[in-house]
């Protein structure tokens, strides 16, 4: 089953979308919002799963999909963790710089609580002051929770996704040391995060969903040239399953919660990459130096994930970096 929010509100209209993404009727019937869909997932889900079987099979009444008409799935969530689940990219970016990884980051996931609140569309510009700020995209997976007990085991984490998403989760590199200099985490240098046009339940993704990874090269392009595909199922040192499980340890997660798994990445692939920051850590490996420029304004961004039959799954993220002028 495929959802989808179009732009109605602070919080979006519920729509099912069809296997190609080419149609879609409304679930206000059903849901007004995907958050009030989750609220009430064992009612909502089956009477969504027929609306979603009646628009493939051309029985009931829809309208043309549009993408960029599209809000995030969950224009304003409960909660967004985000992960570094790819710790060869962790040890990448170390080693660019110098520094040893510690052995404690194969065992212990990295994950920092992000701003739920500025979850944007798959079209939306991304508006940043200055070029200055070193404005990157990372390209990820993302899942969507119902209610997660606190101190849920690893084992029991994987029932509690119910939808999965791709992810542009905009970095700015150059505030980046600042902020981890303080000791307490990102914040400016997290301003935006964008999400693909529609979220998915796994069982849509067929055999490409094992051990909860989505196992599926993710597409990563800037103006359009391939940036990088590496696959998410390489190389994902914690899958999703551990990370709700690390989120969890200690406190409840409420429905609703978007779980990331940061940059995907693939240790010694030739694919290339999703993020701007591993191709200057790469550069600077190799020379001594980045050749790499960051985002420009004017620039764009594309990320995707397509099937084995080469048809988009979720959707394309495809927005312009554009320069934000703060009121005076």
């Amino acid at each position: 089953m495929k959802l989808a929010s179009l732009k109605h509100g602070r919080d979006g209209s519920l729509v099912v979308v069809s296997k190609d993404l080419s149609r879609a009727t409304s679930a206000s019937a059903v849901a007004p919002t995907l958050q009030a869909a989750l609220d009430d997932w064992a009612n909502c889900e089956p009477k969504l799963e027929a609306l979603y079987e009646e628009l493939n099979a051309g029985s009931s009444e829809s309208f043309a999909f549009d993408p960029a008409a599209c809000d995030a799935p969950l224009p304003r969530a409960y909660h967004w963790a985000d992960a570094s689940a790819y710790v060869t990219h962790v040890e990448l970016v170390r080693k660019a710089r110098g520094a040893e990884l510690p052995e404690s980051f194969w065992v212990d996931p990295l994950m920092y609580m992000g701003a739920s609140d500025a979850f944007i569309g798959p079209h939306d510009d991304v508006l940043v002051e200055s070029e200055d700020w070193g404005i990157d995209l990372e390209a990820e997976v993302a899942v969507f929770t119902d209610d997660v007990p606190a101190g849920t085991p690893a084992h029991l984490a994987g029932k509690h996704i119910k939808l999965v998403a791709l992810v542009n989760d905009v970095s700015l590199r150059n505030l980046i040391p600042a902020e981890l200099g303080k000791q307490f985490g990102f914040y400016q240098s997290k301003p935006w995060t964008a999400f693909t046009p529609v979220a998915v339940t796994p069982d849509e993704l067929g055999d490409a969903w094992v051990d909860n990874k989505l196992h599926l090269p993710l597409i990563a392009k800037v103006n359009n040239v391939q940036l990088g595909a590496p696959n998410a199922g390489v190389d994902m040192t914690f899958d999703f399953a551990q990370l709700i499980a690390h989120a969890a340890k200690s406190r409840s997660l409420m429905t609703g919660t978007v779980i990331g798994s940061g940059t995907v990445s693939n240790k010694g692939s030739l694919l290339g990459s999703c993020c701007l920051a591993e191709v200057r850590c790469l550069e600077t490996i190799a020379s001594g130096k980045p050749s790499t420029p960051f985002l420009s304004f004017g620039d764009s961004v594309q990320i995707d994930m397509l099937d084995e039959e080469g048809k988009s799954i979720f959707g394309q993220i495809d927005q312009k970096i554009v320069k934000h002028t703060p009121p005076e």
